[in-house]
């Protein structure tokens, strides 16, 4: 089977598709990397370089430092799929960091957006 087409897209790509959802809603984009942070535990600069590099997603979550273990907490249905039931391990990342998005975007607090954590 050959492997969806997001797992090569560049993270860069998506980027500022997810800036424009959370900022038309009235959220920055310190939010929107904090929650990228807080799912992969990227820092600032890490993250910064990965959008530099074009990094595609398969790769930016291979490489990531420490994914958060409280990332299990995020559930629900993004573009009509439930996070929870996608069976493969990258898709299911990817449809995780899909939902945090949205719920910034949804003007939802951030600590629970973050479930209860922040980041550093």
């Amino acid at each position: 089977m050959a492997k969806h087409r997001i797992y090569t897209t560049a993270v860069s790509g998506v980027y500022p598709h997810y800036l424009a959802k959370v900022e038309k809603k009235g959220r920055t984009q310190a939010e929107l990397d904090e929650v990228i942070r807080w799912l992969t535990g990227y820092s600032q600069k890490a993250l910064a370089t990965h959008l530099e590099k074009k990094t595609d997603f398969e790769t930016f979550f291979a490489k990531a430092p420490a994914m958060n273990p409280h990332r299990e907490l995020v559930t629900g249905v993004v573009c009509g799929v439930r996070v929870e039931a996608v069976e493969d391990p990258l898709m299911q990342e990817i449809r995780r960091l899909d939902k945090l998005v949205d719920e910034l975007a949804k003007g939802r607090p951030m600590e629970k957006v973050l479930r209860g954590a922040t980041t550093v």
